[in-house]
């Protein structure tokens, strides 16, 4: 067995900051890599995550005690199977209350699970307020910074901003342009496939501009597999090895 099983906890009190496609990503690169996972769902109302993976995502009410209980349950199994959380604004403060009321921090310390929180911001001072108060009430919470420049833009300021937040690990989500974020969207399309096998049909503009934008990205999650400080520091090296080997595929 491995020392810990990693929960990641795609999370944002405001909405259109990105955590459903960090989830997407997540499984994505889980799914590219032949690795096995659960993920969750929490925003029955609008469930895109879980409509997208229907056979590995449980959309959860955790407003529900039935709800909570197939979930929390679940990601204190120390079985080595990673889980993702698509943590909605509706569902943000009953997720987090829940978390408090049940010691689920406490718990998954004693069982080697090892809750990554990967918190979206914008920059609005709510967000800002919501991470320092996740620090507060946890001093050791395994918090990552996401920024989403194509959902949540930050302009000029930015590194300010961010450099308020109560952790200095990053992940970055770059932009896509509207065509190519127009062909990732697609109900029907599939990234492991594409990275795969290259579409026959698509255009080797948009085939560049999705794989150039992925390869960092599933760098930075590779970092979480080996536990190698990733974000602002991140290392060059590692970055230009997943960015030539993802772009040798689009060939």
């Amino acid at each position: 067995m491995e020392q810990r099983t990693r929960v990641y906890i795609c999370s944002s009190p405001n909405k259109r900051t990105g955590t459903t496609t960090t989830a997407r990503l997540l499984t994505d690169y889980f799914i590219f890599n032949g690795r096995n996972f659960a993920g969750f769902d929490t925003d029955p109302q609008d469930a895109d995550y879980g409509a997208r993976f229907p056979q590995a995502v449980t959309i959860v009410d955790v407003a529900k005690v039935q709800g909570q209980v197939a979930m929390f349950d679940r990601l204190l199994v120390h079985d080595e199977t990673p889980k993702i959380v698509d943590v909605s604004h509706r569902s943000y403060d009953e997720f987090w209350e829940t978390i408090d009321q049940i010691g689920f921090m406490d718990e998954a310390r004693a069982v080697s699970i090892q809750p990554i929180v990967l918190f979206h911001v914008d920059a609005s001072g709510a967000a800002l307020a919501a991470a320092q108060a996740l620090a507060g009430r946890w001093p050791d919470l395994n918090m990552v910074v996401v920024t989403n420049k194509g959902a949540a833009p930050f302009g000029q300021g930015a590194l300010e901003i961010l450099a308020q937040f109560p952790s200095p690990r990053r992940l970055v989500i770059g932009a896509l342009d509207p065509s190519t974020r127009a062909y990732f969207e697609a109900a029907d399309f599939s990234l492991p496939n594409f990275l795969r096998t290259r579409p026959s049909d698509m255009s080797i503009v948009i085939r560049i501009g999705l794989t150039a934008w992925v390869a960092p990205i599933f760098t930075q999650f590779r970092a979480f597999e080996t536990d190698v400080p990733f974000g602002v520091g991140v290392s060059r090296g590692l970055l230009e090895v997943g960015v030539a080997a993802l772009l040798a595929l689009s060939r």
